[in-house]
Parts: structure tokens; C-alpha cells; sequence
């Protein structure tokens, strides 16, 4: 008799790892997946994007439907939900009856912040991180709201204004920080702030959303700290995300950052009883510091799952498994009308949290050499430690093609390169595409100098 994997949650974490267990397992074997919702295997990253009308349908953000993952031989189980996990007796409850697996793989995502307070169930509030809430936003936006307010300005906040103004409205954004993306440097947080500003978006910053006004069950405005009152039509809820980690409380797995599952660099959450957990509902180790993270990105997710299948498939089949999942280096990428900004490695607060002696630089440079036309501002900075000279974070922001000049900060962070090594990098060099020293290069000349 063969095993059975189940798997709860359908998207980027959970088919991944059941696309491959398929691939890899015996015909005697299942893989069984619990699919709360309609849809699988879609991008959530793309969602502000569809509303703003760039992407055309929400089709396009799927990568495999179904009926596709069905006929790949996947039990895919949709409408379904777990609600009740027995780990010692490898049952899982579901809406639709109890479920006996071999190995279990939780892979049920995060869910939006909402916030506590009055007037919160109001119709015209609503979060955007899956599809069907992109829908209803949508559907909000067809009743040609005149006022929207977008309460908070992380990344889906600062996407979604970007949205809403592509869209003609009117738009006020909310921040508990003085500047949005608060991941960032300040100064890179000025920069989106006065792009902000300069396209009409009002912007409340170190404040907090304290209460909704509503009228006949629809809200009105949103009220501020500050006894301030804003408009709203529409309010786009985007405070962050949670972990949905509810099945591995139960199971009494360890829990890390926001309650999200621990596991090894396997995906394994408890060996012994046959549990792995992957995607935005796990917790990722951070490379250079060794500290946990709940970091929500799909990229890691699909990652993981990758990983978690090789570990499932190495516990069912025998053998080492063939991936492992090292950690990240926090590298992040965003937009904001025609100013890319992007990060990788630790901030400034979090060097310092971690007691680490850094030394930080910031450059202004174009993205590609100055005379050449059409070259934008474009600001570099950059952190290393005073000790070990390497480099520790780097951040940009500045016109198009500036942004995935972060990969390369990425990838030096990760091998553990000085300062000096990447001075001798061989980037490539043209005029249309950089200036002779490259952004980077220019920012570690300057650190080589403090050093």
C-alpha cells in the first residue's frame, strides 16, 4: 500500500510541492490537496496591477488552473477547508469529512490585518492579497467611488496607491511611519513621499487608524489618532499579513516572528509525526544574522515547496533529500509610478538591533551614464561592517532599470563579499546601460574610503 501526502493550501507553497510529488512519487501513491477557495497556483504579487488595469484578467494571473493540476494527476479537493488537526492519530478534519495522511504538508498562507475597531465590517472596506478580494474591490470600484483611502504604505500599500491614481481617483494614504516604506531607509522613504506629493496623493504619516464612520452599512470615512477625519468612499486595507498557522497551534508545533511555523532547512516542522510547512505560513531564516522572519513573498514560497516535495519524497522513497532551503537575504523589489526601489540585506535599525558595528553610505548617480539620453536619479546606499568589511545591505531607488540592480547586491551578500572584492567586480559597461563605474561600483568605493 502506497502513502498518502495531504496538503492544505492550493497556492504558490502547496502546488508547487504537489506538482513535483507527483512527478516523483509511485502510482500507489496520493497527494491529496485541501483548497479553501476556487483558485490555484496564482500570483497575489500581481493583484494591484490587475486592478489598475495592466494586467487585463484575473486568468492571467493563474498559472495552472484545476482542471490542469487534476489532470497531472493531483486529487485536488476545492471548497474545502481543515478545521481541526489530530497530528498524533495523522487525521485531519475538513468541511468536507476527516482525511488519514502519512505526511502532512501545511501550506495555508497568511491573512490580512484587519483592524479592531469600530465600523470595521463596513461594506467599502476591503484587503487585497487573494483574487476574490480583488474582485470585490473591482466591484467597489464599479459604483465610480470618488474618495479612496489606502490604510497603510508597505508594499501593497504603496502599489495600490500607485493603482488608484492610474485609475483617476482620488487617493489618501495612511501610515503609522513618517514615511511610506518603512522597510527602507528614510531617505529612500522621502523619495516615494515626495513622488506622492507630486502626483496629488494625500498622505498622513505617524498616525493611526482609530475608528470608521458608516452610514446605512457603508463607510464614509476613516478617523485618525489625531481626531482627523478623511473621506472615503473606498478603504484598501493594507496593513500586512499574518501567518495562517492555526493547524500547527493545535498540533503544538513551534511557533516563531507572528506565529509562523518553524521549520528546518528541509521544510520539516515535526519529522516525527510527518509535518512540513512551506510559504508565507513558515517562517524563513535570515543568512547573515541568523534570526527568524516571517516574510511573505511568493518566490520564497514556490522555493519552499520545492524543497518541502524533496523532503517528503526523500521520507516516503528513502534517500537524502535533493534540495534544502538556506535562507534568504531579504531582497525586496517595488514600484511606484516611474521610481523603482528596491533593497537587500539589513537596514540600519536592524544592524543596530543586532549589535553589529556598521558603516553606511548613500550616492547619487544616474542609471546609465549621464550624457547618454534619458539617463534618471538614481541613489545608492549601502552598509558594511566596520570589522569584517563586508557589505551588509544595500537599497536603491531611481528611474527604470535602476531597481534590479539589486541582484547583484543580492548575490555579494550572500557569498559574504567585502567591500574590496566588489570593487573589482566585472560589471558590464556601456554607456546606454551604465555610466563606467557602476551605481554599485561608486557606492563601495565611497564605504572603501570610511573603512
Amino acid at each position: 500500500m502506497g502513502s498518502r501526502v495531504v496538503i492544505v493550501g492550493g497556492d504558490a507553497g502547496g502546488m508547487t510541492a504537489a506538482s513535483a510529488l507527483v512527478k516523483r512519487l509511485g502510482d500507489e501513491d496520493e497527494v491529496v490537496v485541501i483548497e479553501r477557495g476556487e483558485f490555484t497556483s496564482y500570483s497575489a504579487c500581481g493583484l494591484p496591477y490587475w486592478v489598475a488595469g495592466e494586467v487585463e484578467s484575473c486568468d492571467d494571473l493563474i498559472a495552472r488552473s484545476p482542471d490542469e493540476h487534476r489532470e497531472n494527476g493531483i486529487d485536488l479537493r476545492l471548497g474545502a477547508t481543515a478545521t481541526l488537526l489530530d497530528a498524533d492519530a495523522k487525521v485531519l478534519t475538513t468541511t468536507d469529512g476527516e482525511l488519514s495522511y502519512d505526511h502532512l504538508l501545511i501550506a495555508t498562507g497568511a491573512e490580512p490585518v484587519w483592524p479592531e475597531v469600530e465600523g470595521a465590517d463596513a461594506e467599502g472596506i476591503a484587503p487585497i492579497t487573494t483574487i476574490p478580494q480583488g474582485q470585490e474591490i473591482l466591484r467597489q470600484l464599479d459604483r465610480k467611488p470618488e474618495k479612496v483611502v489606502v490604510a497603510g504604505s508597505g508594499f501593497i500599500g504603496t502599489e495600490m496607491a500607485e493603482a488608484c491614481l492610474r485609475l483617476g481617483l482620488d487617493t489618501t494614504v495612511i501610515s503609522a511611519t513618517e514615511f511610506p516604506l518603512a522597510q527602507f531607509e528614510n531617505l529612500v522613504g522621502e523619495r516615494v513621499h515626495e513622488q506622492m506629493a507630486a502626483r496629488q496623493i494625500g498622505f498622513h504619516g505617524n498616525r493611526r487608524l482609530t475608528g470608521f464612520r458608516t452610514k446605512d452599512g457603508r463607510v464614509t470615512g476613516v478617523e485618525l489618532d489625531d481626531s482627523t477625519v478623511l473621506d472615503a468612499d473606498l478603504v484598501i486595507l493594507a496593513f500586512g499579513v499574518t501567518p495562517r498557522s492555526e493547524l500547527a497551534r493545535e498540533a503544538g508545533l513551534p511557533l516563531g516572528p507572528k506565529g509562523a511555523i518553524v521549520v528546518d532547512e528541509y521544510q520539516c516542522a515535526d519529522r516525527a509525526r510527518g509535518i512540513w510547512a512551506a510559504g508565507d505560513c513558515s517562517a524563513v531564516r535570515d543568512r547573515q544574522s541568523g534570526e527568524l522572519l516571517h516574510l511573505p513573498l511568493g518566490d520564497h514560497a514556490n522555493k519552499q515547496g520545492m524543497v518541502a516535495a524533496s523532503g517528503i519524497e526523500a521520507a516516503i522513497l528513502g534517500g537524502e533529500p535533493e534540495w534544502s532551503f538556506p535562507g534568504v537575504v531579504q531582497t525586496f523589489i517595488t514600484r511606484f509610478c516611474d521610481l523603482e526601489i528596491s533593497r537587500t540585506g539589513v537596514s540600519t535599525a536592524e544592524a543596530e538591533k543586532l549589535g553589529w558595528d556598521t558603516v553606511s553610505v548613500s550616492i547619487d548617480t544616474t542609471t546609465w551614464a549621464g550624457y547618454y539620453p534619458g539617463a534618471e536619479p538614481m541613489t545608492v546606499w549601502l552598509l558594511a561592517d566596520r570589522r569584517t568589511r563586508q557589505v551588509r545591505g544595500v537599497q536603491i531607488v531611481g528611474g527604470p532599470t535602476a531597481g534590479l540592480r539589486i541582484d547583484a547586491a543580492a548575490t555579494a551578500i550572500t557569498a559574504g563579499m567585502r567591500v574590496d572584492d566588489l570593487i573589482m567586480l566585472d560589471f558590464a559597461y556601456a554607456p546606454p546601460f551604465s555610466s563606467v563605474w557602476s551605481p554599485l561600483h561608486v557606492a563601495v568605493r565611497a564605504a572603501y574610503k570610511l573603512l
